[in-house]
């Protein structure tokens, strides 16, 4: 799983041909610190303010899925379901039935891969990190035995969820961002506000196209870090894209690099160097594809998008000092990509 994703992606718009036709609209940008990343709103309206008033609500919204899905916030939904592991069925909220029946069906259609109950692996790993050094095996051994996406139960009609053996931790660094953002969207667009973009960190959710553009250029981040030239660029246009990877947060002991990323089948990090982003249609399923996609390597991966209808990725890796590229089979056609802003 993954932690706070600290890898930025730039957004950028395209200097394309205009579009004729469109509204006269004003571009109004803004951004405020949630969810351990800095969020940013670029959207376009007719005047300040209803840009400034449809920004507030966007960001209260953000705030309150922060308070409620947050691993960090002792008062949050999330613990207050984690403390109550091992006992019978809990009354949840509509918002985290939503994003864990999402995470669910992650979890389903990548094996284990991506896992939202890896709370116990999460914060052992945090932990080592700090102290700069690894886990030892005992303590992997039984943050391990307490994780596991099929002791996680939802009922949807009660409105209920049951942890069912005590001890387990759900963390939803992994989606909650990239859901975040697609409730920003949505909430938007219900206002009347159809040209936005929201960022969360490396997560992207972007409704219509900007004014006179052919849609959202958007800069991702390359494996080396965001001090770096770009891997590419997207266009972006009712989607979003996600991107993950280890430039920033990773632990070095004796030469070897483990990322913050870990596989919580076996509650082991990730070794070597690797850089996803993914396409899809919402940010749900944009995050949490990134996160099951940097666990399963290149190969399992790309099955597993080419399977996700609407979804798309490219993936650098680098071992041994060589670095490789992969594109799923839609990446070109749903992303626009090019190696150069245009």
């Amino acid at each position: 799983m993954i932690g706070v994703r600290t890898v930025a992606v730039t957004a950028l718009l395209a200097a394309s041909v205009p579009l004729h036709g469109a509204r006269e609209l004003e571009r109004f940008e803004y951004s405020q610190p949630h969810m351990g990343t800095l969020v940013r709103i670029v959207l376009y309206a007719p005047g300040a303010a209803a840009a400034g008033d449809a920004s507030t609500a966007a960001f209260a919204r953000i705030a309150a899925l922060d308070q409620a899905l947050s691993d960090y916030r002792d008062t949050s939904e999330l613990m207050q379901l984690s403390r109550r592991s091992g006992t019978g069925p809990i009354a949840a909220s509509d918002d985290m039935l939503r994003v864990l029946r999402a995470a669910q069906q992650i979890a389903r259609e990548s094996h284990g891969a991506f896992d939202v109950t890896a709370g116990p692996l999460s914060l052992l790993w945090r932990q080592a990190r700090r102290q700069g050094t690894l886990p030892d095996a005992e303590g992997l051994a039984a943050a391990r035995a307490r994780v596991g996406y099929d002791q996680l139960e939802l009922d949807d009609e009660r409105k209920t969820v049951r942890l069912r053996n005590a001890g387990m931790q759900l963390d939803l660094g992994g989606i909650a961002k990239g859901f975040a953002a697609e409730e920003a969207a949505a909430l938007l667009t219900e206002r009347g506000i159809t040209r936005a973009l929201i960022a969360a960190g490396g997560d992207i959710v972007a409704t219509d196209r900007p004014p006179d553009r052919e849609g959202w250029r958007v800069a991702v981040v390359s494996i080396d870090g965001a001090g770096r030239p770009p891997a590419g660029y997207v266009t972006l246009r009712h989607a979003a894209v996600s991107t993950s990877g280890d430039a920033e947060q990773f632990l070095l002991v004796d030469g070897v690099r483990y990322s913050h990323i870990f596989d919580p089948r076996t509650g082991s990090a990730l070794t070597g160097r690797r850089g996803v982003t993914i396409l899809a249609r919402n940010g749900t399923s944009s995050d949490g594809l990134a996160t099951a996609v940097s666990v399963l390597g290149p190969v399992e991966g790309m099955r597993l998008v080419d399977a996700t209808s609407g979804a798309a990725a490219f993936v650098i890796e680098e071992a041994a000092g060589v670095r490789q590229t992969y594109e799923s089979s839609r990446w070109r056609a749903l992303s626009g990509f090019s190696a150069e802003a245009r």
